[in-house]
């Protein structure tokens, strides 16, 4: 998809009715940062070559999610990516936009199977250095056993670190792996359209919110962007 994608989707009643539910089991989940503390967001792409067309717009999105998280109190990011055979990625953590997508742009997608199962493994280690307030995964498939998953991502979510998976496309047996995940991390699943770099990017910015100010972020954000976040936050089930 290229980056002037966009979603111009009318908000449905049932949408609606999933928004208030969505934001309800958020409330949950406390909040993500202590007074004078920066969040700590885990962002993970699956870089095998069937994600090439939306590589591009993938890279620009991760703006919107430092500008949305200078606005409620900073936020750090971690970049982790998976493609090729066995390769599993970590960068530093990083404060400024410019530096994570100088790192994205060096990135190129390779054929592979997916390797989730390391994105989780590797949440849970930098949870036990610091404390992370969310995980988000972007991707399109799943190749790996659900209940290792399964077992990964309770685990996050008795640490309190909540998954966020956003699936590109409709494959069946990924969306059932996802929001497993989500579920058992008390996170949130979303799906968005191939084609529509915007229903992505305000799924980003909305957890980007909730991690650098909890839950009020996240309100403050859905108010504003009645139309647009608050649309596809509707999308997200636990």
């Amino acid at each position: 998809m290229s980056n002037s994608g966009s979603s111009n989707t009318p908000i449905k009643p049932s949408q609606r009715a999933e928004i208030d539910a969505f934001l309800e089991k958020v409330k949950g989940l406390g909040p993500a940062t202590t007074a004078g503390n920066r969040g700590r967001l885990i962002f993970a792409l699956d870089a095998t070559m069937s994600r090439q067309p939306t590589w591009d717009s993938a890279c620009a999105l991760q703006a919107d999610m430092f500008r949305e998280a200078a606005a409620t109190g900073g936020l750090d990011i971690q970049l982790v990516y998976f493609r090729g055979l066995s390769e599993c990625r970590a960068s530093g953590w990083v404060a400024g936009s410019d530096k994570l997508a100088a790192l994205m742009q060096r990135i190129t997608c390779q054929g592979g199977h997916t390797q989730i199962g390391k994105v989780l493994s590797h949440a849970r280690k930098e949870q036990a250095q610091k404390p992370v307030q969310a995980l988000v995964f972007v991707g399109d498939a799943m190749e790996e056993g659900i209940d290792n998953l399964a077992h990964a991502a309770g685990e996050l979510g008795l640490l309190g670190v909540p998954v966020f998976m956003f699936q590109e496309g409709a494959d069946p047996v990924a969306e059932t792996a996802y929001r497993e995940i989500a579920r058992l991390s008390r996170g949130a699943y979303g799906r968005f359209d191939t084609g529509s770099a915007a229903q992505l990017a305000e799924l980003l910015r909305a957890v980007a919110a909730y991690a650098a100010g909890g839950l009020k972020a996240l309100a403050a954000l859905s108010a504003r962007n009645a139309g647009g976040a608050r649309a596809l936050l509707a999308q997200m089930k636990v």
